[in-house]
């Protein structure tokens, strides 16, 4: 009985496009011949696993499993009775369409599908059959950056490990002093038939090909780099620029830097997620920049200027008379760049009164002949003990 793609897979019938991607990924690591060199056993569960997403990520093939439980032979015709597959055929006597026979079960299976099936006399699949391509799947990474780097820009290299094209027999599976020939199981049909006799007379099942996993086609000899999974894990050096005014959990697409395809695919991409370290004193928002100031009780009260640090360098602002704790100043232009264009964002200044905790003799004189003058009473403990 032809195994359910769902169950290769392990995800359900409802799964989404991107469970289905996921839980690929996530086999296909696991089961790759590299990591089990010499197990026939592997071998056959990464071959099943890239045939079963080879079918349920194709839309057109998943409706057409889903509704007949097979894709016109990449998937098994019998067993499939759970999905409302052809194995509702069984007991239905063919008898009467050419003498019972396999030719007989042919026959109706163009009646319901009007020929080019592949079965009996009316043709063969390896006929004009072609492997289908598969482009190599993206890959997820984070990298950590400094927060100038973020506001400034940088260039960053890292290493990546992915399934790439293997280089000994350029993504064919077959070694080099061999050629890809016809299943010799199937016939190059990518399908295996058998026609048992019932009660009700003879019937016929197909099922895809388990020697070529459906493809009709095999290594005549199995390249010895990539054991014929045409693919093999490899570790690449990227050198990805970060441009100025990046932010905080933005993603920079690498394009043609993912895993390399199957059967002449392209390579998938190379999605970077970029984690900024906190900025210390500053803190961003967007492409403004906002910090705080601390400035003594008689700055705040006469006025002056005052030094401000920048992701730029030191700035000088002008503190007015009065100035109340928690007072925001904008310094127009000193914040991050636009990652986009159009200059840069402000730079925020929070004052922040500074209270002393301790006075010599004159400062305190000087505040008792002030409270004197407004009339207040003043505490002889504290600061002036």
């Amino acid at each position: 009985m032809a195994k359910d793609l769902y169950e290769i897979l392990g995800v359900s019938k409802n799964a989404s496009d991107q469970e289905i991607k996921s839980a690929y990924r996530k086999l296909a690591l696991k089961w790759h011949p590299d990591k089990h060199k010499g197990e026939k056993d592997a071998e056959q569960k990464f071959k099943e696993i890239n045939g079963a997403y080879e079918i349920l990520s194709d839309k057109k093939k998943r409706g057409q499993y889903d509704t007949f439980g097979a894709t016109g032979g990449n998937a098994g015709f019998g067993g499939q009775g759970g999905r409302g597959g052809f194995s509702g055929f069984e007991g239905f006597d063919f008898s009467g369409f050419s003498g019972g026979g396999a030719g007989g079960f042919a026959d109706i299976f163009e009646t319901f599908f009007g020929g080019g099936g592949g079965f009996g006399a009316k043709g063969s699949r390896a006929a004009g059959k072609k492997t289908r391509s598969m482009r190599g799947n993206d890959i997820d990474t984070m990298i950590k950056i400094s927060f100038k780097e973020a506001v400034f820009g940088t260039e960053k290299e890292l290493e990546i490990i992915k399934l790439d094209v293997c280089d000994h027999c350029k993504g064919s599976g077959a070694e080099t002093d061999s050629s890809i020939i016809s299943c010799k199981i199937c016939g190059g049909s990518g399908e295996v038939r058998s026609v048992r006799n019932t009660i009700f007379g003879q019937v016929a099942t197909a099922h895809a090909c388990e020697n070529c996993g459906g493809e009709g086609r095999v290594p005549e000899k199995i390249c010895s780099k990539c054991h014929g999974g045409t693919r093999v894990r490899v570790k690449e050096r990227v050198k990805v620029r970060i441009p100025a005014g990046i932010d905080h959990g933005s993603t920079i697409r690498v394009s043609g830097k993912g895993e390399g395809g199957m059967h002449g695919g392209g390579k998938g991409d190379l999605y970077i997620t970029l984690n900024v370290e906190p900025g210390g004193k500053f803190v961003r928002d967007g492409a403004d920049i906002h910090s705080e100031l601390e400035i003594s009780l008689v700055k705040a009260v006469l006025g002056g200027e005052a030094e401000v640090e920048t992701v730029h360098g030191m700035s000088r602002i002008k503190i007015p008379a009065g100035t109340e704790s928690g007072k925001v100043f904008k310094m127009s232009g000193d914040g991050a760049p636009r990652l986009n264009g159009g200059g840069r964002g402000d730079h925020f200044v929070k004052i922040k009164i500074a209270i002393p905790k301790k006075l010599n003799k004159k400062t305190r004189e000087l505040y008792v002949e002030l409270a004197k003058e407004e009339g207040t009473e003043v505490d002889k403990g504290g600061w002036f003990k």
